[in-house]
Order: structure tokens, then C-alpha cells, then sequence
């Protein structure tokens, strides 16, 4: 599978550990698809490690067909921890992921240069961590159509593998579908020969 939309990401979370002059580095990775996600683990983090010094973070996201990035330092001096974490993602070429690193101070101050290497390290350990995955760009449709065509309807949306993700059958028939990019305009040629009305309905 090789197209505009495909990307690299990974599979599932992964956890790392690095520790440096008692200063403990918990770093987590996770594959996300949306803000929503992303705010959803660092509030976790937050709340399950409330006597960190830091939860630091950087994510790469394919938002409305751009693709996005942020990272934050969290109270460390800028730019020590937030870009070296973006930086591992990047050098690994991976999208739609987060990956976090939780500090625990040990009483020895690292430096700007330690603390570089912490985070990078912690980054980079979680990402070695992980299965590497292809993934594609989908779209989510809704189709509309008379029962006449419920059968051809199907058998399209059969050959072309798209997942069903709502279906009413009445003399109007509703389908809702989550399509590859890459098979979209396959998919809307075969729909206008029977009259199938499409509407793009979200990401």
C-alpha cells in the first residue's frame, strides 16, 4: 500500500524508563487520531502522576489534510524537552502519534545538555518499543438510495472492503461508511450509475 494517503504510524502504547542522576523519566507513546485523544492521555498522566516534577509532550497529527505538530516543554528550561521529543517522531516518521515523558526530579539538576538527552532518550526508547504500522486516510460518507439498488449498493461497498458503520433499510435506504481516500472516487463512479446520493459527513 503506497499512496499520498498513507503515512507510518505505530501500533499500540508502548512505555520506556530512563533514569539519570536519580532523575526518573517514564516515557509513553501512543498512536492518536484526534486532540480530543491526545488531551485525554496527558490529562491521565497528569492526574495519575501528580507529584511529577514535569509531563512533557510532543504529537504529530494529520488534521484536515495538513498535517500538525506541538510540543511543550512543561516548565523545563526551553526548548530541552518538548523538541527533542518532536524530534525523535520526526526522525522516525510517524504521524498521528503522541508520545509523553513524565519527570520525576532526583535532587541533581541535569543541565540543558542532560535534560536534552533524557527526554530524546525517553522518546526515542518508547518509540523502539513500538510496532511500526501503515495506515490510510479515511473519510466517512453517508449514502442515500432507493431499495431498488440495496443490493448493487452492497456488493460495491463488499468488493471495495469499506467498513459499515450504519445501516437503515426502508424504501429510502441510509448507509453510513468509512472509506479509504484512495478508493473515494472509485467508489462515488460506481454510485452515480444508480443514482446514490453521497455526502461527506466527517473525519
Amino acid at each position: 500500500m503506497s499512496n499520498a494517503f498513507t503515512y507510518q504510524s505505530i501500533k499500540s502504547n508502548t512505555e520506556s524508563l530512563f533514569k539519570d542522576k536519580g532523575s526518573k523519566h517514564f516515557g509513553y507513546a501512543y498512536p492518536v487520531s484526534s486532540r480530543n485523544e491526545i488531551n485525554e492521555h496527558i490529562g491521565f498522566l497528569r492526574k495519575t502522576n501528580s507529584k511529577a516534577n514535569h509531563v512533557c509532550f510532543a504529537w504529530i497529527l494529520r488534521e484536515n489534510n495538513e498535517i500538525r505538530e506541538y510540543n511543550t516543554d512543561d516548565g523545563e528550561p526551553n526548548n530541552s524537552a518538548g523538541p527533542p521529543i518532536l524530534g525523535q517522531l520526526k526522525s522516525s516518521a510517524l504521524q498521528n502519534v503522541l508520545v509523553a515523558v513524565v519527570r520525576y526530579f532526583g535532587g541533581t539538576k541535569l543541565g540543558v545538555s542532560g535534560l536534552i538527552n533524557a527526554y530524546k532518550t525517553t522518546a526515542k526508547l518508547a518509540l523502539d518499543e513500538a510496532i511500526l504500522v501503515k495506515k490510510e486516510d479515511t473519510t466517512k460518507l453517508k449514502l442515500n438510495y432507493e431499495y431498488a439498488v440495496y443490493n448493487q449498493v452492497i456488493q460495491i461497498v463488499k468488493e471495495l472492503n469499506l467498513n459499515v458503520i450504519f445501516e437503515e433499510n426502508k424504501t429510502n435506504c441510509t448507509l453510513k461508511i468509512t472509506v479509504p481516500l484512495s478508493k473515494k472516487m472509485e467508489l462515488n463512479s460506481q454510485l452515480e450509475k444508480m443514482n446514490c446520493n453521497l455526502v461527506e459527513w466527517g473525519n
